[in-house]
């Protein structure tokens, strides 16, 4: 099996990790004989996945039947894109990359992955059963650059012992009323020693930055993803909000560093503990938490918005064909098997026997397809609380989702967002300077890459 090797110049390969670098790649699929019935052979290597789970490896051999005579092989490990787009322009790509969701946009830009379209009718593959806002990730310009996998979305996760000890419950710490949340943060935080004892709340940035302006009633950027709106005066409310839960405990690098000295997925983790009273928190943390700590005093909401209303800001993965590809029939039906309702119904066999076995509880696989959740939400056996209710929340969740739309300046962007929170919680620059030159980079890059794609098209 062929493997990529990084031949380009560090000089070169700069110049295509840098700014919109539109024209990356370049070769098309329009040789490609996309069907359902197309007799398939050859090698298939795989980028930026690893089967390294029952959840995995049920699909991967699903995937495989259907292959026939391909081989697979694959590159172990994250999606490198500096590797990426290296093999991309040395003609030696990959037949099939993983890459995260907010990726897709740029890539696409660049020409490193091709467009699904053909594809997707050769393969009869049906776009409506994906969850929209994963959907609408991976769409950049009307075209649909990738097939949604898995789906991310926040819950609240409380230590409900913590909550009553200080006389709160679950919506002091939803996310529905900033003042009840910043009162209970005081209220839960504890210090000993000169150092934090219990984090009341952590608020979670920077990742979380677009999940509280929306619950603030904005998005980051507009619907058809080309006008930032990172200085917008419901963008810099909510970062001072959130970094105002940080201020009350001593400052974002006191949290922090309590924060990473916890045993996140271990039995010693911080709920366990008692060393946190409450997140929002991606849904799969609930299976580390049932699984490694299932005594822990544990309580679960959706996050919610100002008004009330459940919110989940989604991310997740997506397959896609790169420029390029020595098999790109064999990629796109990989696509479709690894996202298809077969395979998401053998991950979840795999996974409920596995749990079964264990003497423990399924709480669910979440995944962009919502037909495939919805059969598998019938598989769950977390009939007992706190899970219960965990599980119940996640598909809440699930149903009321948001992301930020495909961009040719999607990594600019977030590096833009990011870097400006960052500097106000390290205590280098006032929340409205931080974003309103974040506002500038970013609309220079958005209005950049933009150009170029439009020239293009």
């Amino acid at each position: 099996m062929r493997r990529t090797a990084a031949v380009l110049s560090g000089g070169v390969v700069l110049l295509l990790l840098a700014g919109c670098a539109v024209g990356t790649g370049g070769a098309d699929d329009s040789d490609a004989d996309y069907g359902a019935d197309t007799e398939l052979s050859g090698e298939l290597e795989v980028m930026g996945f690893s089967g390294v789970d029952e959840v995995a490896t049920a699909r991967m051999d699903l995937a495989e039947s259907e292959l026939g005579d391909v081989e697979v092989g694959l590159i172990e490990g994250e999606l490198d894109l500096q590797q990426f787009l290296s093999a991309v322009a040395s003609g030696e790509p990959p037949d099939v990359v993983y890459a995260n969701r907010d990726q897709i946009g740029s890539l696409a830009a660049r020409g490193a992955i091709v467009p699904m379209s053909r594809c997707i009718e050769g393969e009869g593959i049906d776009t409506s059963v994906y969850v929209p806002s994963a959907l609408a990730q991976v769409t950049l310009d009307d075209e649909v650059y990738g097939i949604p996998e898995f789906n991310s979305v926040q819950l609240t996760m409380a230590n409900a012992d913590l909550l009553s000890a200080a006389g709160l419950t679950i919506e002091d710490v939803n996310g529905s009323d900033w003042e009840a949340m910043s009162a209970a943060n005081q209220a839960l935080t504890k210090s000993e020693g000169g150092g934090l004892s219990v984090i009341g709340y952590d608020s979670k940035l920077p990742e979380f930055m677009p999940l509280w302006a929306k619950a603030n009633g904005v998005d980051l950027i507009s619907e058809d993803g080309r006008t930032a709106q990172l200085d917008d005066p419901a963008v810099l409310e909510a970062l001072e909000w959130a970094v105002s839960i940080y201020d009350d405990q001593g400052g974002f690098s006191a949290v922090k560093a309590y924060r990473d000295s916890a045993d996140f997925f271990g039995e010693g983790n911080q709920f366990a503990t008692s060393v946190l009273g409450a997140m929002p928190m991606e849904q799969w943390y609930v299976n580390v938490l049932n699984d490694v700590s299932p005594d822990a005093p544990m309580v679960f909401d959706t996050v919610r918005d100002k008004q009330g209303a459940t919110l989940a800001y989604a991310t997740g993965s997506a397959w896609a064909i790169p420029s390029g590809s020595d098999n790109p029939e064999a990629a796109c039906r990989w696509a479709r098997v690894m996202t298809s309702e077969d395979a998401w119904q053998a991950a979840a066999d795999a996974r409920l026997e596995a749990r079964t076995g264990e003497g423990k509880p399924f709480t669910g696989i979440l995944t962009a397809n919502a037909q495939a959740d919805a059969a598998i939400e019938g598989m769950v056996t977390a009939d007992e609380e706190p899970w219960a209710t965990a599980v119940a929340s996640m598909y809440e969740a699930n149903g009321a989702t948001f992301s930020l739309p495909a961009n040719p300046a999607d990594a600019e962007f977030k590096a833009a967002l990011q870097d400006a929170v960052n500097s106000v919680l390290n205590g280098q620059a006032e929340p409205a300077d931080a974003l309103a030159e974040a506002q500038e980079k970013a609309q220079s890059a958005l209005d950049e890459a933009w150009a170029e794609l439009d020239a293009e098209g």
